[in-house]
């Protein structure tokens, strides 16, 4: 599905020296996987998920999906930020529906689907309710609707999560994974949380410092689905440190 190859990025900043973010990553991902992106912050996790939304040239290497070269942002890629970036003006319906005004689809046949998506995250009698009137898991709901609207091949999810509560976040990754099992994309997912990371991923990726390398990719092979009650396994545990030992080293 999607193939990185050689992917370098260096920011030049006017007066300083260069900015190396992400030096000679490559892996590939397979339709439909759900890969966990961890590491340092600054190791350069965003900068790649901009490059694999097409947002961001790489200044060095290849990105291609499906075999076609990314030269450029893709409409078939569906973008989940830390906070939900709601408009405060616009109801629940009418924030899931944005995708759909700004790329010049058919209102009248995604307004069902965005139905459909606001009672499949638990939001059925919010529709007309205006982002200050939800709770923060609530708001982060409406946004996977909005980043699912025009059924994206692969989405990108930068920190989802992190603003969230502890209990809270407990709570939508469980939710992800519902929806994940229930609508399949590819998924590209950062987070700073290992057992997070561990617990949703088919693979875990993890990243230097940086320049962001990629210092080893853990295949989880614990069944599906998975619960809260997964992290009391013993191989849970397991690949969550394996996951720190490459992260902290000696520290961990």
């Amino acid at each position: 599905m999607i193939r990185i190859e050689g992917v370098s990025q260096v920011y030049s900043m006017t007066g300083s020296e260069p900015v190396h973010a992400l030096q000679d990553v490559s892996f590939d991902v397979a339709d439909n996987q759900f890969i966990a992106l961890v590491g340092p912050s600054g190791c350069g996790k965003s900068t790649l998920l901009k490059i694999v939304a097409g947002l961001v040239v790489p200044t060095h290497g290849i990105l291609t999906v499906d075999g076609a070269r990314v030269d450029g942002p893709r409409r078939d890629v569906g973008i989940v930020f830390q906070s939900p970036v709601l408009l405060g003006w616009r109801t629940v319906l009418e924030n899931v529906m944005f995708p759909v005004e700004v790329l010049g689809l058919d209102i009248s046949l995604y307004r069902k689907k965005a139905l459909e998506l606001i009672e499949l995250v638990g939001l059925q009698g919010f529709e007309r309710k205006h982002p200050s009137q939800l709770s923060g898991g609530m708001q982060q709901r409406v946004s996977i609707c909005r980043a699912l609207i025009h059924d994206p091949s692969t989405l990108l999810m930068d920190e989802p999560f992190g603003a969230l509560d502890a209990l809270t976040r407990e709570e939508m990754s469980l939710e992800l994974l519902r929806i994940w099992e229930q609508r399949k994309k590819t998924i590209l997912f950062v987070t700073h949380s290992i057992p997070e990371a561990t617990l949703l991923a088919d693979r875990v990726i993890v990243m230097s410092a940086r320049p962001g390398r990629v210092a080893a990719d853990f295949e989880i092979k614990m069944p599906r689905p998975r619960t809260m009650a997964t992290e009391r396994s013993g191989e849970f545990v397991e690949y969550s440190d394996q996951i720190r030992r490459v992260i902290y080293g000696g520290r961990a």
